[in-house]
């Protein structure tokens, strides 16, 4: 990247991402690496700035993960969060140690703002805190910057070597001017002129398409999903009608996707082909129950038909996938994350002879890509679309899968998904899953004995936890109304009020 660049070392902790995004969102390119990234290393990206990330372990224990102290010398500017903090004191001569009193959750703190740091914001605020080790003594040079009840050091620098660290972590929502403190960090202490935003990038990597492809052809296995339709996009900007798409519809898609990928991606420059394969992967599924027999079975369906759709088509030199930043993002024990292979086209790479992988969004986080594919003109409905698996409805159908289960499903997810999307403060996720249990219920005069439906919502950050939401019961009740009402084969809808854990997202 041209961009000027601050590396986000990660020490094992959960939000390392969201540190590389908070930095993105100041519109200055971050980049993830492990926190024992040799030095010679660290100094080829010519950072303009390092931040160390938080993480699980104690400085002080023998297999810590650690950095070299000549990460301090090298003259640039570095800002250590939590466990980042602690290494910084720990390598450079003070004293790190457990506290008497854990503190974890949100605090009040109170801040110089004298200090480059937190210039500007108010002396006494909220911040979260999430710890039990502390700074009990400064390395030299060094003075504090900030402290809570329980913890006299919750903030230090050395302006002179423009070092510095924070107890709290900044990152998150639940530090009230976290976003400024970061702002303060890179524009004021790091020197950026915020030269990184997605008009930008859609040109670079335009550029990078053309000049990676030349005159041959690119091939994308178009699944409807966000990367997927964003990275076709963008290769039909670089290079229009030599990109072909395959959308293999697979007959699990929600209510009126199938019809809506096709209507916006037929009447670009790019050559989209729309393959029918319900009634294969229906055969394919008779009969089976098991969530995990039926997503290999998925995967693997998809592979076949999409590897003779591409066989028809002669020779395609290049594979694009929609693979993203947080699928390649190294972890924190130094030890490269694998690639995805995607969940679509695994395996072909080699089955069908390539070139080489286009991958144009490669380095963005999931924000970003949908911010490339508002610039690009795809529509809101689209780029804003929810996570939707691979194997789609049918892993959110309990049992086995069948036509009409599908018919019945569609159609109540789909009224679950418009009544929740009127309101202002919505789910992160919201969808309806067709249960097996089938129940007595009385319509009219008569008796029925029909299926259960399930609505699941949940409010996350990361999809790593989340919180099941509490949906006002009016929404609730034109949910319940409007499906027994307008849905045959449903008499009975259930609510899941179960966070993550124990539960996962998805019922399969």
């Amino acid at each position: 990247m041209e961009n000027q660049t601050v590396l986000v070392l990660d020490f094992g902790g959960q939000y390392k991402e969201l540190i590389a995004r908070r930095v993105r969102e100041a519109n200055v390119f971050s980049y993830i690496l492990s926190g024992d990234t040799p030095i010679e290393k660290i100094k080829a990206y010519n950072p303009i700035g390092i931040i160390l990330t938080g993480g699980p372990s104690s400085v002080y224990e023998p297999d810590s993960p650690a950095c070299g102290k000549e990460l301090f010398e090298l003259g640039v500017p570095v800002l250590g969060i939590c466990y980042g903090m602690q290494l910084m004191c720990h390598k450079l001569g003070g004293v790190v140690k457990q506290g008497e009193v854990s503190e974890y959750g949100q605090t009040v703190c109170e801040v110089d703002t004298s200090s480059v740091l937190f210039q500007g914001l108010d002396r006494v605020q909220t911040v979260l805190m999430s710890h039990t080790d502390r700074v009990f003594a400064l390395p030299e040079g060094f003075v504090p910057l900030a402290k809570s009840s329980d913890c006299p050091i919750a903030a230090f620098g050395n302006d002179q070597k423009k070092l510095y660290g924070l107890q709290f972590h900044p990152e998150v929502i639940h530090t009230i001017h976290g976003k400024e403190i970061i702002k303060n960090f890179l524009y004021y202490i790091c020197g950026a002129t915020g030269d990184y935003n997605m008009t930008d990038y859609i040109e670079k990597e335009v550029a990078a398409i053309r000049e990676k492809v030349g005159s041959k052809r690119v091939l994308l296995a178009l699944s409807g999903g966000v990367d997927s339709s964003v990275c076709a996009a963008l290769l039909d900007k670089a290079i229009g009608s030599r990109a072909v798409c395959i959308f293999v519809d697979h007959g699990f898609m929600r209510k009126d996707e199938g019809d809506q990928i096709e209507a916006i991606f037929a009447k670009r420059s790019l050559k989209f082909i729309r393959v029918d394969a319900s009634e294969r992967f229906l055969e394919k599924l008779k009969g089976v129950t098991d969530p995990e027999k039926k997503r290999k079975i998925i995967g693997n369906e998809f592979i076949q038909v999409f590897e003779e759709q591409a066989r028809k088509l002669g020779n395609i030199e290049f594979l694009a996938q929609g693979t993203i930043y947080p699928d390649v993002i190294e972890s924190g024990n130094g030890k490269a994350a694998t690639i995805k292979s995607h969940h679509n086209v695994g395996g072909l790479p080699e089955r069908l002879n390539f070139e080489g992988i286009v991958e144009p969004l490669r380095g963005l986080f999931k924000d970003e890509v949908r911010e490339v594919g508002k610039k690009l003109g795809l529509p809101s409905y689209l780029v804003n679309r929810q996570p939707f698996p691979g194997p789609g409805l049918a892993i959110r159908i309990i049992g086995e899968v069948t036509r009409e289960k599908l018919n019945i499903l569609r159609e109540a997810d789909a009224i679950v998904r418009e009544e929740i999307g009127k309101l202002r403060n919505k789910p992160n996720q919201y969808f309806a899953v067709l249960t097996n249990v089938r129940s007595v219920g009385v319509m009219g005069d008569g008796r029925t004995y029909d299926y259960t439906v399930a609505v699941r919502t949940v409010k996350t950050d990361d999809f790593m936890t989340a919180e099941f939401m509490k949906l006002p019961y009016r929404t609730l009740e034109r949910i319940s109304r409007r499906i027994t009402n307008e849905v045959d084969g449903i008499n009975r809808v259930v609510y899941d009020i179960t966070d993550k854990p124990p539960a996962t997202v998805e019922w399969e």
